[in-house]
């Protein structure tokens, strides 16, 4: 079961009406409390006519299939400016420019959607039963999650993050970041897109890798062999990133 409703988002483009989506388990019975995932963008998480695409995660297809007792939530991102929105920090390139509001959306989503979501809903609300996911953009903001409140997630799955929009920074963020409480991080990148995206992008990679070696982060990575920057691609991981954050 899938509950759809509006909330207010502060945004790069001033306050913005966006759909939200919550994925109830078929176990939810309104008496046990269940994990979350909380997902960036909404719009390609669990339906594909939702999705600028046209191919969505089809995540609750996914989680229903493996009976999986985990609430999913996503909110739709901000369509005008994106790339504001979903980096910490400000950056141009050949994709486009960014602001770099990415704290601001995180500070929305900690404080203030997470106890509504929490007062609305049988959640275990500890950091030990709270995760992230995103890809791409929403990739880099997990990994940003990740850093900047340890105290509120136990882990995430970064699949294909955008860490071309600045790989020192990138890696300057993990290896300043506190990682005693040792949140979980699933990371992966598939051979095709790392070779259509360019040096910066593999730069970006090594760099946070090396980074992430560094701090003795308790890391997942996987090359996906002919993988790519695609719903498709990440649609296929998500049973396997749920396994490796222990949450099936």
């Amino acid at each position: 079961m899938i509950d759809r409703s509006e909330v207010s988002v502060p945004s790069p483009s001033g306050e913005q009406k966006r759909r939200a989506y919550v994925y109830l388990p078929k176990a939810y019975d309104g008496k046990k409390r269940f994990p979350v995932l909380y997902l960036f963008d909404g719009q390609t998480a669990f339906f594909d006519e939702t999705s600028p695409f046209g191919d969505s995660l089809r995540m609750g297809e996914i989680l229903d299939g493996l009976d999986a007792e985990l609430i999913v939530v996503a909110v739709d991102c901000d369509e005008k400016d994106r790339l504001t929105e979903y980096s910490p920090f400000p950056f141009t390139s050949e994709f486009g420019s960014s602001e770099g509001k990415g704290e601001a959306y995180m500070d929305w989503l900690v404080n203030g959607f997470k106890p509504t979501i929490d007062g609305s809903y049988l959640t275990l609300p500890a950091r030990e039963h709270t995760f992230l996911m995103g890809s791409s953009m929403g990739g880099l903001m997990t990994l940003f999650a990740l850093c900047r409140y340890p105290e509120v997630f136990g882990g995430g799955a970064a699949l294909s993050p955008s860490l071309w929009v600045s790989p020192e920074a990138c890696a300057e963020m993990i290896g300043t970041a506190d990682w005693k409480k040792r949140p979980k991080l699933y990371l992966s990148y598939g051979t095709k897109e790392l070779k259509s995206r360019g040096e910066r992008q593999k730069r970006g990679l090594a760099c946070c890798l090396n980074a992430l070696i560094q701090k003795n982060a308790p890391l997942t990575f996987r090359l996906i062999d002919g993988g790519t920057h695609s719903e498709k691609s990440w649609r296929e991981q998500i049973p396997v990133f749920l396994k490796a954050l222990q949450l099936v």
